[in-house]
């Protein structure tokens, strides 16, 4: 492995598949984070849910554009550690990624793959929101991921699944 200084703020630790960028303290997590967004857009960024046959790559954002194409990330949500919030359309768009994510029962097995690897999360919440309710992707201490999706002719609610690390 090789060690670089990115304008000596950002620790980048290079190998032949994996970028990581290293924040040394707190003030050095938005250059980081500039650096992490170039390395997440690939395919090895996915999320896959086996109960319900799921598979798809992830991409940053939540907009029409995003969610046309991929499961979106909440810019405002962790992207490893803490709280990982994830969206994605259910029905009538041009992929539906979460169709059947009112399936999942708690204890359903979640995997979340980046360029830092993959971790492992089962069910511990199923239950539907308000839109306007956004504290399930409040930062937490444990590592959680949270996936969020419209319900089905209720446009004032969202399903909120969110499960922990294992």
């Amino acid at each position: 492995m090789i060690f670089v200084t990115i304008i000596s703020v950002c620790l980048l630790k290079i190998n032949e598949t994996h970028a990581l960028c290293i924040p040394q303290n707190n003030n050095e997590k938005s250059l980081c984070n500039i650096n992490e967004k170039i390395l997440f857009e690939s395919d090895s960024w996915k999320l896959e849910i086996p109960k319900i046959n799921l598979s798809a790559n992830i991409n940053f954002g939540t907009s029409e554009e995003v969610m046309n194409k991929y499961i979106g990330h909440f810019d405002n949500t962790s992207l490893w550690n803490g709280n990982v919030g994830l969206a994605a359309h259910n029905r009538g768009y041009p992929v539906n990624y979460f169709g059947r994510l009112k399936e999942l029962q708690i204890g359903d097995e979640i995997k979340y793959t980046t360029v830092y690897g993959t971790k492992t999360y089962k069910v511990t919440t199923s239950t539907i929101i308000k839109d306007t309710d956004w504290t399930y992707l409040e930062e937490t201490k444990d590592n959680r991921i949270t996936l969020i999706t419209c319900v089905e002719n209720e446009p004032k609610y969202r399903r909120c699944i969110q499960a922990i690390e294992i």
